[in-house]
């Protein structure tokens, strides 16, 4: 594509230099510039792309977009605003590729991974083909791709979609974070449907307050648009939580049909006679189109919620009932949630990603409910994040566990020991007795294997899916649950 082709959406811009040369590609990161490329330089928190131009065009950039004047060697096209520029040109070299898709958005603080991938499970046992893309991974078929944010820049995502169409997808599913939608991420994605799951805190360090956090979550409702068709299959419409107040706001800015779900509140799909075990969870799923009893191999009341979500969108899909539940039922779990680390030991151990206080509370209260001995916590604190958290975290740690292991998660730029002391402040007399500080998370993840008896559960929180540890601005390797199979194997050996 020539580059007077690609830019001629855009209605404010200065060119110098020859329009007509041939682009054959768009890139925001000018490492990952190829010959032929469209860089366009975005001020970021840290880093300004402007000053990146000079990189970008030794590795072949052919053309370059900035909100400055840049000094180049290939034509340069300056426009008021890169990242807005980038979700039109990004839109446009990858022709439109959510108009071929119906794309549907998950949003909100916690169940956003769980929910997309039994959407996506639901949508591909169906026959109709959906890619996925998250917090875990890109998924494409049986495919599965690396990640950069959980919900990638525009340029990425527009790439990622024409993918998915080339590759014979009909769906596409979402996790649309708040940092994404305040961000302009999604900016050029055309939404079939929007999903919410939960308001919660988090995130504060960015938004600020929770009306703001709200706020960027609600650009995912807004930007349903205001177009209805005649065909019922077409039209666009959002699933909110009936139980959550927030749904209130989304169903308010939105103009799209909405499609409500809990378990507290009256609502269009509903759980009823919720039976939670160790070894998962039934109810009674009630919708407009009829009832049917599930048995999810997923835990915990969180779990139905998701399921209720998922399942909303299903029928709004047209899915039929009983092929729903077989999905759902088919499930044994989604990396790093609620996800258990079994080496044949007498006791329970489990990995989820709960890194906000209601997501931790969530998960302990659903381990009391089958727990036969006592519970071990190991959990921390991000590092350059919301430190206001903190003590809520460890206090809710220490309300729902008997023994309770405060230690580092991502510390990145902080003191690791700074972060635990925070945490610490939520912690009365009676619960610091019952508390132990362990920096080195390795370390505390073999405290509590070692410690564990018959019948215990050692929850190990707030990491989940990753594979790294980050501290000084360098990433380690590190898994929580390779880390816990290597102490669950050593005190095999010991004993």
């Amino acid at each position: 594509m020539r580059l007077e082709e690609l830019i001629r959406p855009l209605l404010l811009k200065e060119v110098t230099g020859n329009p007509g040369v041939e682009i054959r590609g768009v890139e925001t990161d000018s490492r990952r510039v190829r010959p032929g490329d469209l860089f366009i330089a975005l001020r970021g928190f840290t880093v300004d792309g402007h000053r990146y131009v000079p990189e970008a065009v030794r590795r072949g950039a052919a053309a370059v977009v900035a909100e400055e004047a840049v000094e180049a060697p290939v034509p340069v096209v300056r426009v008021p605003d890169t990242r807005r520029a980038m979700a039109v040109l990004a839109a446009t070299f990858y022709r439109h590729p959510t108009r071929e898709l119906k794309l549907i958005g998950v949003t909100g603080t916690n169940g956003k991974t769980t929910t997309s991938h039994l959407i996506q499970t639901i949508l591909n046992d169906r026959g109709t083909p959906a890619g996925l893309i998250g917090t875990i991974h890109m998924r494409i078929g049986d495919r599965s791709y690396p990640v950069r944010n959980t919900t990638p820049e525009a340029v990425d995502l527009q790439r990622s979609f024409r993918w998915m169409c080339d590759e014979g997808c009909r769906y596409a599913v979402i996790e649309a974070s708040s940092h994404a939608l305040d961000l302009g991420r999604t900016r050029g994605c055309e939404f079939h449907a929007a999903v919410f799951t939960n308001l919660t805190r988090d995130h504060l360090d960015y938004h600020g307050t929770m009306e703001k956090y709200r706020e960027a979550k609600g650009l995912l409702f807004s930007q349903l648009g205001n177009r209805f068709s005649d065909e019922p299959g077409e039209n666009r419409y959002a699933v909110l939580n009936a139980d959550d107040e927030a749904s209130a706001y989304f169903a308010r800015i939105t103009p799209q049909q909405v499609i409500t779900y809990g378990i507290e509140s009256p609502a269009d799909v509903r759980a009823e006679n919720i039976q939670i075990r160790s070894e998962g969870t039934s109810f009674t799923l009630r919708t407009f189109r009829g009832s049917i009893d599930v048995r999810l191999q997923l835990v915990g009341k969180f779990s139905v919620y998701n399921a209720l979500a998922a399942a909303a969108v299903a029928l709004a899909e047209g899915v039929p009932l009983e092929a729903i539940r077989g999905s759902l039922e088919a499930v044994t779990g989604v990396a790093g949630r609620f996800e258990k680390v079994d080496e044949g030991q007498p006791f329970t151990v489990l990995v989820d990603y709960a890194h906000t206080p209601d997501s931790l509370q969530n998960v302990l209260e659903t381990i009391r409910g089958f727990a036969r001995g006592s519970v071990y916590c190991v959990v921390g604190c991000g590092g350059d994040r919301d430190r206001g958290k903190r003590p809520r975290m460890a206090r809710i740690a220490a309300e729902h566990s008997d023994v309770v292991i405060l230690t580092s998660d991502n510390p990145r730029s902080e003191d690791p020991e700074a972060i635990i002391a925070d945490m610490l402040e939520g912690l009365d007399g009676e619960m610091r007795e019952r508390t132990v500080t362990l920096v080195d998370r390795r370390e505390a993840i073999r405290y509590a294997v070692d410690r564990a008896a018959p019948g215990d559960v050692v929850l190990i929180a707030g990491k989940g899916h990753e594979t790294y540890q980050e501290i000084k601005g360098v990433r380690y390797d590190f898994d929580d649950r390779e880390v816990a199979r290597e102490a669950l194997r050593a005190r095999g050996r010991v004993g």
